[in-house]
């Protein structure tokens, strides 16, 4: 029987959320790609519960994250029925709705009859009343914003979610989204934007948006799929995500420029005394709330977790940095 570390929100900093009350670590724990039928179950217990203890509170969720679509969701069901469920008043759960989920014209995007289906199969498949977030995945270009905000808005007054979030949405749009949403009465908590060193485009606009509204951010793919890490540093191993099916991440993508580009941030790392990962993730929490991280390992996760240890940059690093991310074109 899983009891939860008593020092668990020892080291973990945590950080308000825009100009609301939730305040969330500095990293989350996201079940896009490890959880799921082809993962040993009890490695996916181990991270879970690893990820408790050492204060990660906030479990990050999609109802199409797997493989295959539904898994994250169901695996999570079954760590908070053996293990976690007891703690759920410390956890903050968020899922999301907007990309394919099932056949047909109602299982993808932002209509209000997909968005709410799919929200009550997220939570059927966890297990739970509600979830602590609910976004509207992406922006549907075919539905009025006001139809997929007024769904959202909906999901909090029928007591399914207790606050709401967008992902991948332009400033334009989320400053649209913040408004009608306003208007309704329920706040936009958050935004999911994809942010890295080696993907910038949110400083174009997003996070300075965000910052006027008030909304908190929180960066998924802060490690650009592995790229930012130490497993590419001498080419693509067997049995790595470029070296398999992932159309995420494809060998083509490993250029020798790019290559160089990672040892030489790798060595700025090693230099502050950090993994590349750790500097990875450290540098984009300079500009946002929390940042998603994947684990397919206790030990994966303890070493993104040891990020927090060592946030502050110098002037010297950062232009170091930019140096070599202006070196070459974007991965």
């Amino acid at each position: 029987m899983y009891t939860a570390h008593p020092d668990r929100y020892a080291a973990m900093p945590y950080r308000r959320v825009g100009r609301s009350g939730v305040r969330l670590p500095a990293l989350s724990l996201g079940l896009w790609h490890n959880f799921g039928p082809d993962r040993a179950a009890g490695t996916q217990r181990e991270i879970l519960c690893r990820a408790f203890d050492l204060g990660v509170t906030h479990l990050d969720l999609a109802n199409n994250y797997g493989p295959p679509p539904g898994a994250a969701e169901e695996a999570l069901g079954q760590v908070l029925l053996s293990d976690l469920g007891k703690y759920r008043d410390e956890l903050f759960i968020s899922t999301k709705a907007g990309y394919g989920m099932w056949p047909g014209p109602y299982g993808e995007y932002g209509s209000r009859k997909s968005l709410l289906a799919s929200l009550d199969q997220s939570l059927d498949r966890m297990g739970l009343e509600y979830v602590d977030v609910f976004y509207s995945h992406r922006f549907d270009p075919d539905t009025p914003l006001e139809e997929t905000m007024g769904a959202l808005h909906s999901a909090v007054q029928q007591g399914k979610a207790l606050y709401v979030g967008v992902s991948n949405h332009s400033p334009q749009q989320t400053r649209e989204a913040a408004r009608i949403l306003a208007e309704l009465g329920t706040p936009l908590l958050i935004h999911q934007p994809r942010y890295s060193m080696l993907d910038r485009r949110v400083e174009d606009g997003l996070l300075e948006t965000l910052d006027e509204l008030g909304v908190g951010s929180i960066a998924y793919s802060p490690l650009e799929q592995g790229l930012l890490t130490n497993r590419y540093l001498n080419g693509v191993p067997a049995g790595s995500r470029a070296a398999g099916a992932s159309p995420f991440l494809t060998e083509e993508k490993l250029t020798g420029e790019l290559v160089g580009r990672l040892r030489s941030l790798q060595e700025i790392a090693e230099a502050r005394g950090q993994s590349l990962a750790q500097m990875a993730l450290a540098w984009v929490l300079r500009n946002v709330t929390s940042a998603v991280i994947g684990a397919s390992s206790v030990t994966q996760l303890e070493d993104s977790l040891a990020a927090v240890n060592f946030l502050k940059f110098t002037r010297e690093e950062l232009l170091g940095i930019d140096a070599v991310i202006a070196g070459g074109a974007s991965a």
